[in-house]
Protein backbone atom coordinates (compact mmCIF):
# COMPACT_ATOMS: atom_id res chain seq x y z
CA UNK A 1 0.00 0.00 0.00
CA UNK A 2 2.84 2.37 0.85
CA UNK A 3 4.50 1.80 -2.53
CA UNK A 4 1.22 2.48 -4.33
CA UNK A 5 0.78 5.75 -2.43
CA UNK A 6 4.34 6.82 -3.12
CA UNK A 7 3.93 6.10 -6.84
CA UNK A 8 0.68 8.07 -6.92
CA UNK A 9 2.22 11.08 -5.19
CA UNK A 10 5.24 11.02 -7.45
CA UNK A 11 2.99 10.97 -10.50
CA UNK A 12 1.08 13.99 -9.25
CA UNK A 13 4.30 15.89 -8.80
CA UNK A 14 6.31 15.22 -11.88
CA UNK A 15 3.41 15.45 -14.32
CA UNK A 16 3.94 19.21 -14.25
CA UNK A 17 7.53 19.37 -13.16
CA UNK A 18 8.84 20.02 -16.64
CA UNK A 19 6.54 22.98 -17.23
CA UNK A 20 7.53 26.57 -16.54
CA UNK A 21 5.30 29.42 -15.57
CA UNK A 22 3.47 32.68 -15.57
CA UNK A 23 0.98 34.61 -13.51
CA UNK A 24 0.09 36.86 -16.40
CA UNK A 25 -1.13 36.57 -19.95
CA UNK A 26 -0.17 33.46 -21.87
CA UNK A 27 0.74 34.36 -25.46
CA UNK A 28 2.01 31.67 -27.79
CA UNK A 29 4.06 33.39 -30.46
CA UNK A 30 5.07 32.30 -33.93
CA UNK A 31 8.76 32.28 -33.06
CA UNK A 32 10.69 29.17 -33.90
CA UNK A 33 11.92 27.04 -31.05
CA UNK A 34 15.61 27.33 -31.83
CA UNK A 35 17.34 24.16 -32.94
CA UNK A 36 15.19 21.73 -30.95
CA UNK A 37 14.28 18.87 -33.27
CA UNK A 38 11.07 16.86 -33.29
CA UNK A 39 12.67 13.41 -33.65
CA UNK A 40 9.90 11.27 -32.15
CA UNK A 41 6.64 13.05 -32.98
CA UNK A 42 4.42 9.98 -33.33
CA UNK A 43 5.70 8.48 -30.10
CA UNK A 44 5.54 11.85 -28.34
CA UNK A 45 1.93 12.38 -29.32
CA UNK A 46 0.97 8.94 -28.04
CA UNK A 47 2.62 9.57 -24.67
CA UNK A 48 1.08 13.05 -24.56
CA UNK A 49 -2.38 11.48 -24.91
CA UNK A 50 -1.58 9.05 -22.10
CA UNK A 51 -0.47 11.90 -19.84
CA UNK A 52 -3.70 13.79 -20.59
CA UNK A 53 -5.74 10.74 -19.58
CA UNK A 54 -3.73 10.45 -16.36
CA UNK A 55 -4.42 14.09 -15.62
CA UNK A 56 -8.16 13.73 -16.17
CA UNK A 57 -8.49 10.56 -14.10
CA UNK A 58 -6.18 11.31 -11.17
CA UNK A 59 -4.44 14.65 -11.06
CA UNK A 60 -7.18 17.14 -11.85
CA UNK A 61 -9.68 15.56 -9.40
CA UNK A 62 -7.00 15.62 -6.69
CA UNK A 63 -6.30 19.27 -7.47
CA UNK A 64 -9.98 20.15 -7.20
CA UNK A 65 -10.08 18.51 -3.77
CA UNK A 66 -6.97 20.42 -2.73
CA UNK A 67 -8.71 23.68 -3.65
CA UNK A 68 -11.25 23.01 -0.91
CA UNK A 69 -8.58 23.49 1.76
CA UNK A 70 -8.45 26.88 3.53
CA UNK A 71 -6.30 29.46 1.75
CA UNK A 72 -3.72 29.76 4.60
CA UNK A 73 -3.02 26.02 4.35
CA UNK A 74 -2.50 26.19 0.60
CA UNK A 75 -0.28 29.27 0.92
CA UNK A 76 1.82 27.64 3.62
CA UNK A 77 2.17 24.50 1.52
CA UNK A 78 3.35 26.51 -1.49
CA UNK A 79 5.85 28.38 0.66
CA UNK A 80 7.28 25.18 2.12
CA UNK A 81 7.60 23.54 -1.30
CA UNK A 82 9.34 26.59 -2.74
CA UNK A 83 11.72 26.52 0.19
CA UNK A 84 12.60 22.87 -0.47
CA UNK A 85 13.29 23.69 -4.13
CA UNK A 86 16.18 25.91 -3.03
CA UNK A 87 18.28 22.83 -2.26
CA UNK A 88 18.48 22.32 -6.03
CA UNK A 89 18.62 26.00 -6.99
CA UNK A 90 21.57 26.90 -4.74
CA UNK A 91 24.10 24.36 -6.09
CA UNK A 92 23.09 25.29 -9.63
CA UNK A 93 23.66 28.97 -8.81
CA UNK A 94 27.19 27.98 -7.80
CA UNK A 95 27.79 25.82 -10.88
CA UNK A 96 26.65 28.69 -13.09
CA UNK A 97 29.10 31.03 -11.36
CA UNK A 98 26.44 33.23 -9.78
CA UNK A 99 27.96 33.47 -6.30
CA UNK A 100 25.93 36.52 -5.26
CA UNK A 101 22.62 34.85 -6.01
CA UNK A 102 23.80 31.64 -4.38
CA UNK A 103 24.49 33.64 -1.21
CA UNK A 104 21.08 35.32 -1.28
CA UNK A 105 19.29 32.03 -1.84
CA UNK A 106 21.27 30.40 0.96
CA UNK A 107 20.26 33.20 3.30
CA UNK A 108 16.66 32.89 2.14
CA UNK A 109 16.70 29.15 2.81
CA UNK A 110 18.23 29.62 6.26
CA UNK A 111 15.75 32.31 7.31
CA UNK A 112 12.64 30.55 6.04
CA UNK A 113 13.70 27.15 7.37
CA UNK A 114 14.27 28.52 10.87
CA UNK A 115 12.19 31.63 11.51
CA UNK A 116 9.70 30.58 8.82
CA UNK A 117 9.11 27.17 10.47
CA UNK A 118 10.47 24.88 7.74
CA UNK A 119 9.39 27.31 5.06
CA UNK A 120 5.69 27.43 5.89
CA UNK A 121 6.05 31.18 6.35
CA UNK A 122 8.12 33.52 4.19
CA UNK A 123 9.86 36.11 6.40
CA UNK A 124 12.81 36.18 3.98
CA UNK A 125 10.78 38.08 1.38
CA UNK A 126 9.97 40.77 3.95
CA UNK A 127 13.71 41.05 4.55
CA UNK A 128 14.37 41.71 0.88
CA UNK A 129 15.55 38.18 0.04
CA UNK A 130 13.03 37.68 -2.72
CA UNK A 131 15.15 38.27 -5.82
CA UNK A 132 15.46 34.66 -6.88
CA UNK A 133 14.49 32.28 -9.69
CA UNK A 134 14.49 28.52 -9.59
CA UNK A 135 17.45 26.90 -11.30
CA UNK A 136 17.89 23.26 -12.28
CA UNK A 137 20.52 20.96 -13.73
CA UNK A 138 19.20 21.35 -17.28
CA UNK A 139 19.68 25.11 -17.09
CA UNK A 140 23.23 24.59 -15.85
CA UNK A 141 24.05 22.25 -18.73
CA UNK A 142 22.66 24.85 -21.12
CA UNK A 143 24.90 27.50 -19.54
CA UNK A 144 27.82 25.17 -20.14
CA UNK A 145 26.95 24.98 -23.83
CA UNK A 146 25.13 21.65 -24.01
CA UNK A 147 22.46 21.67 -26.72
CA UNK A 148 18.85 20.68 -26.17
CA UNK A 149 18.82 17.64 -28.42
CA UNK A 150 15.46 16.27 -29.51
CA UNK A 151 12.13 17.24 -27.99
CA UNK A 152 10.62 14.53 -25.80
CA UNK A 153 7.36 13.79 -24.07
CA UNK A 154 8.07 11.49 -21.14
CA UNK A 155 5.44 9.19 -19.60
CA UNK A 156 4.04 10.99 -16.55
CA UNK A 157 6.98 13.42 -16.59
CA UNK A 158 5.68 15.43 -19.54
CA UNK A 159 7.57 17.84 -21.87
CA UNK A 160 11.35 17.70 -21.91
CA UNK A 161 14.40 17.48 -24.16
CA UNK A 162 17.23 14.99 -24.27
CA UNK A 163 19.37 17.45 -22.31
CA UNK A 164 16.77 18.23 -19.66
CA UNK A 165 15.70 14.60 -19.29
CA UNK A 166 19.31 13.55 -18.74
CA UNK A 167 19.88 16.39 -16.29
CA UNK A 168 16.80 15.44 -14.26
CA UNK A 169 18.48 12.15 -13.37
CA UNK A 170 20.93 14.13 -11.24
CA UNK A 171 18.11 14.69 -8.76
CA UNK A 172 18.11 10.95 -8.11
CA UNK A 173 21.84 10.37 -8.07
CA UNK A 174 23.11 12.66 -5.34
CA UNK A 175 22.21 16.01 -6.90
CA UNK A 176 19.31 16.78 -4.59
CA UNK A 177 20.00 17.21 -0.88
CA UNK A 178 16.32 16.66 -0.01
CA UNK A 179 16.38 13.35 -1.89
CA UNK A 180 19.62 12.38 -0.19
CA UNK A 181 18.36 12.81 3.38
CA UNK A 182 14.98 11.21 2.72
CA UNK A 183 15.22 8.41 0.17
CA UNK A 184 18.94 7.75 -0.12
CA UNK A 185 19.89 7.94 3.54
CA UNK A 186 16.44 7.47 5.13
CA UNK A 187 17.51 9.46 8.18
CA UNK A 188 15.97 9.31 11.62
CA UNK A 189 13.78 12.37 11.11
CA UNK A 190 12.88 11.98 7.42
CA UNK A 191 11.94 9.04 5.20
CA UNK A 192 11.42 8.34 1.51
CA UNK A 193 7.72 9.09 2.01
CA UNK A 194 8.58 12.71 2.88
CA UNK A 195 10.36 13.16 -0.45
CA UNK A 196 7.61 11.65 -2.58
CA UNK A 197 4.90 13.43 -0.60
CA UNK A 198 6.60 16.77 -1.25
CA UNK A 199 6.85 15.96 -4.94
CA UNK A 200 3.21 14.95 -5.04
CA UNK A 201 2.10 18.11 -3.26
CA UNK A 202 4.09 20.19 -5.73
CA UNK A 203 2.07 18.72 -8.58
CA UNK A 204 -1.26 19.10 -6.79
CA UNK A 205 -0.53 22.69 -5.73
CA UNK A 206 0.52 23.65 -9.25
CA UNK A 207 -2.45 21.96 -10.92
CA UNK A 208 -4.94 23.47 -8.48
CA UNK A 209 -3.80 26.97 -9.43
CA UNK A 210 -4.23 26.29 -13.11
CA UNK A 211 -7.33 24.16 -13.63
CA UNK A 212 -9.25 26.73 -15.67
CA UNK A 213 -6.12 27.92 -17.45
CA UNK A 214 -5.16 24.47 -18.71
CA UNK A 215 -8.74 23.83 -19.78
CA UNK A 216 -8.85 27.15 -21.66
CA UNK A 217 -5.51 26.49 -23.32
CA UNK A 218 -6.69 23.08 -24.50
CA UNK A 219 -10.05 24.43 -25.65
CA UNK A 220 -8.54 27.33 -27.60
CA UNK A 221 -5.67 25.41 -29.17
CA UNK A 222 -5.97 24.03 -32.67
CA UNK A 223 -3.21 21.59 -31.73
CA UNK A 224 -2.83 21.30 -27.95
CA UNK A 225 0.32 19.20 -28.31
CA UNK A 226 1.99 21.88 -30.45
CA UNK A 227 0.88 24.66 -28.08
CA UNK A 228 2.37 22.92 -25.05
CA UNK A 229 5.58 22.20 -26.96
CA UNK A 230 5.96 25.84 -28.02
CA UNK A 231 5.23 27.12 -24.53
CA UNK A 232 7.65 24.72 -22.86
CA UNK A 233 10.57 25.29 -25.23
CA UNK A 234 10.33 29.07 -25.28
CA UNK A 235 9.88 29.33 -21.55
CA UNK A 236 12.93 27.12 -21.04
CA UNK A 237 14.88 29.52 -23.25
CA UNK A 238 13.72 32.44 -21.11
CA UNK A 239 14.85 30.70 -17.93
CA UNK A 240 18.22 29.73 -19.33
CA UNK A 241 18.87 33.32 -20.41
CA UNK A 242 17.56 34.63 -17.06
CA UNK A 243 15.76 37.37 -18.93
CA UNK A 244 12.80 39.45 -17.82
CA UNK A 245 11.67 39.83 -21.42
CA UNK A 246 8.50 37.99 -22.37
CA UNK A 247 9.39 35.16 -24.71
CA UNK A 248 6.17 33.21 -24.41
CA UNK A 249 4.90 33.99 -20.96
CA UNK A 250 4.98 36.54 -18.22
CA UNK A 251 7.66 35.99 -15.60
CA UNK A 252 6.96 33.66 -12.68
CA UNK A 253 8.59 30.79 -10.89
CA UNK A 254 6.27 27.90 -11.62
CA UNK A 255 3.40 28.67 -14.01
CA UNK A 256 1.33 30.03 -11.10
CA UNK A 257 -2.14 31.10 -12.17
CA UNK A 258 -1.79 31.04 -15.93
CA UNK A 259 -4.34 33.27 -17.62
CA UNK A 260 -5.39 32.78 -21.21
CA UNK A 261 -7.30 35.04 -23.53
Amino acid sequence: MKKILITFLAALSISFNCFAGTDGELNLTKNKNGDVKECFESLNRGIFAFNQALDQIIIEPAAKGYRLLPSPIRTGTSNALNNISLVVTIPNNLLQGDLVLAGKNSARFLVNTTIGVLGVFDPASKMGLNDYDKEDWGQTLAKWGVGEGCYLILPVLGPSTLRDASASLVNYSGGNAWYNITVDEDTRYFSDFDFYASRGLTGIDFRAKNIESFNNLEKNSIDFYASVKSLYLQDRKKRILNTDDIIETMDDSDWDEIETN
